[in-house]
């Protein structure tokens, strides 16, 4: 009763704990980009504009965003901005960027959980068969591939996987996230899923043909990194007391794997993908570059090249808070598998 009661209060107060140190490194975060951005030569909106308007009007846009202010007053904007949901009006777009964000996130966070989820199956599974066979073909051969695919950038993936599949042997489409030939209705913007909804299954297939290239691209990428650390968790594991007492018991070997060894040796994983989440953003960004996708990446990228870098300040203030809410869920989760963290 009484380490039932101690088991609960520590988990408590982890949770606790996390949930106040969040908004902390978040304030830092988005502090360190709004200096980061402010330190940068020349003016954003000249920058953006350029000769395309008067000295007139490009007063008039320095008023109205607030450039002329001092870092105090933008910096002041710009934090109560973040709190209400506000991430500011682009120079070079008449939508807000809270707007954009709406209409390009489900996108990118389809390419994301897809190029997860395809990411943690294939190193887990390879991870794990590599640590059951230990030194043997398939451990040597799925430890050559998680440090080659690991290695090998996203964009010369993406590139090679265009040239085999769409251009020589023409299986799936080049890019894009949908057939110009196919109308359809998305009320979510998540693809998949209203395919599901409206049960339309010729737009249902075709939205996964389009995202089935840069998800694999985007998902081999990351799957070097579960699978050595499922591995090197699993032969952890595997030397463990509580291993040999079941293999003393005669329990089967597979059944020691899967039953016993596999469970707490994803415990580190489980960390590793909140960190893998923010690559994953990153790398996502290339990937929607090389496949023509239309999400969030693509629109930063725009945005870089239109030097319009209060639209460029809006969604990198998103994706950092998407990280520090990911990471906070992940510490959450890890807290409750494993009980060693809360202490």
């Amino acid at each position: 009763m009484v380490a039932t009661r101690a088991r609960s209060g520590s988990l408590r107060t982890y949770v606790l704990g996390r949930l106040a140190f969040a908004p902390v490194f978040l304030f830092l975060l988005l502090t360190l980009l709004f200096v980061l951005l402010r330190v940068m030569p020349g003016d954003p909106i000249a920058a953006a504009l350029g000769d395309r308007i008067s000295a007139e009007q490009l007063d008039a846009r320095r008023e109205a965003a607030g450039i002329n202010d001092p870092l105090l007053v933008q910096y002041g904007r710009y934090m109560s901005g973040v709190i209400q949901g506000d991430l500011g009006t682009p120079v070079t777009d008449p939508r807000s960027v809270s707007e954009i964000v709406v209409d390009r996130f489900p996108a990118t966070f389809e390419l994301t959980m897809f190029a997860m989820l395809l990411a943690v199956v294939i190193g887990v599974l390879a991870g794990a068969v590599g640590a059951r066979f230990r030194d043997g073909p398939l451990d040597v051969g799925g430890r050559l591939f998680a440090i080659m695919i690991y290695a090998a950038p996203v964009f010369w993936l993406g590139i090679l996987a265009q040239l085999l599949f769409a251009n020589r042997w023409g299986l799936l489409p080049t890019g894009n996230r949908m057939s110009a030939r196919i109308s359809y209705e998305a009320p979510t913007g998540f693809y998949m899923l209203d395919g599901f909804l409206t049960r339309d299954w010729t737009f249902l297939w075709t939205a996964f043909q389009h995202l089935l290239m840069p998800g694999l691209t985007l998902g081999l990428v990351i799957s070097g990194v579960f699978i050595r650390m499922v591995r090197v968790n699993m032969l952890q594991t595997l030397r463990s007391d509580y291993v040999e007492a079941a293999h003393a018991r005669g329990i089967g070997g597979r059944r020691v794997l899967f039953r016993h060894a596999f469970k707490n040796a994803l415990v580190p994983v489980v960390t590793i993908m909140g960190l893998q989440f923010a690559l994953l953003l990153g790398g996502a960004i290339l990937t929607e570059t090389t496949f023509s996708w239309p999400g969030l990446g693509t629109a930063l990228v725009g945005f870089i090249n239109r030097r319009d870098y209060v639209a460029v300040q809006g969604i990198v203030t998103f994706f950092a808070v998407m990280v520090v809410t990911v990471s906070l869920l992940i510490d959450i989760i890890n807290g409750l598998l494993d009980p060693r963290v809360r202490y």
